[in-house]
């Protein structure tokens, strides 16, 4: 699949999806009350998506690959939330478990993402005849 927009990125549509879901997490009691750390939540959910996209529109390998690396960061900041949340009771374990699996997912989506483009011809979009990427293994823009 060729990716002309970040909006076409497999791990960035599963991280808005992500980020949708906690903060729907953090509208439920007692965890709404926590202003800190719902807020501290939905920054980092948040910020998986956004540096997916900001990567992706700087229109060079080397400084998508540094904005995954941060998206990659943020999506463990926000594994890390998510057992306080568990901890201090304002999740069960059952969704505690998914959340974690899902924030694992996209994890893993950009090492994924990560590996291709490392080891990719890729330059980007902004170096004079260089064509769109385009990535054919599993998680960023397939649906395995």
């Amino acid at each position: 699949m060729k990716i002309e927009h970040f909006e076409d990125i497999k791990v960035w549509r599963d991280a808005r999806a992500l980020a949708c879901e906690v903060f729907e997490i953090c509208r439920t009691e007692p965890l709404n009350k926590d202003y800190e750390l719902k807020n501290q939540m939905n920054r980092s959910s948040g910020s998986i998506m956004d540096n997916i996209a900001e990567g992706f529109e700087r229109g060079g390998k080397k400084e998508f690959i540094q904005f995954l690396y941060i998206a990659k960061g943020s999506a463990a900041e926000l594994r890390s939330q998510l057992y306080r949340c568990l901890d201090r009771h304002y999740i069960n374990d059952q969704v505690s478990h998914e959340m974690i699996e899902r924030t694992r997912d996209v994890s893993r989506q950009l090492g994924g993402f990560l590996s291709y483009l490392k080891s990719s011809e890729y330059k980007g979009p902004k170096f004079v005849h260089e064509p769109s990427v385009s990535y054919e293994g599993h998680g960023p823009d397939n649906e395995s």
